[in-house]
């Protein structure tokens, strides 16, 4: 049976790179199994992928991290959230939504959808199309 669920998971990683145009090779399979091989949606930064990649079986450098990760969001399987100039997460969550950026630990987690209210956006400069509005909302304890 363990077989049986192994392959299974494989399959769903191996499709998931598919969707978005990718060849499954050790080290994308080996990513994307941290990333979205349990189901559940992660706000991860690349050095924080690198040390959890560093307890498997499969080893990858902290450049090849950068470079899957910019891979994975090139091909639209996840998004890059930029929380300041020097920090960035990567969001297996597709769907447009805002996030909490807890200044005190580091963390970036989602913040309700349903209660965000973006009335009116600035017109795009022309020759520009807006292609994604990302809600920061910085927390610290208080």
């Amino acid at each position: 049976m363990s077989d049986l669920i192994h392959l299974d998971r494989e399959k769903r990683l191996v499709d998931w790179l598919a969707s978005g145009g990718l060849r499954p090779t050790r080290q994308r399979l080996a990513l994307a199994a941290l990333l979205v091989g349990d189901g559940e949606d992660r706000h991860v930064t690349a050095e924080g992928l690198y040390a959890a990649a560093a307890g498997t079986a499969e080893k990858v450098s902290l450049a090849t991290v950068y470079n899957t990760l910019r891979a994975f969001c090139d091909a639209g399987l996840m998004n890059e959230v930029v929380v300041d100039g020097s920090r960035s997460y990567f969001d297996t969550r597709l769907d447009d939504h805002p996030h909490f950026y807890w200044e005190d630990s580091g963390r970036l987690t989602d913040a309700p959808a349903n209660q965000l209210r973006i009335a009116e956006l600035p017109a795009a400069p022309e020759g520009a199309t807006i292609t994604r509005v990302d809600v920061v909302i910085r927390l610290r304890k208080a």
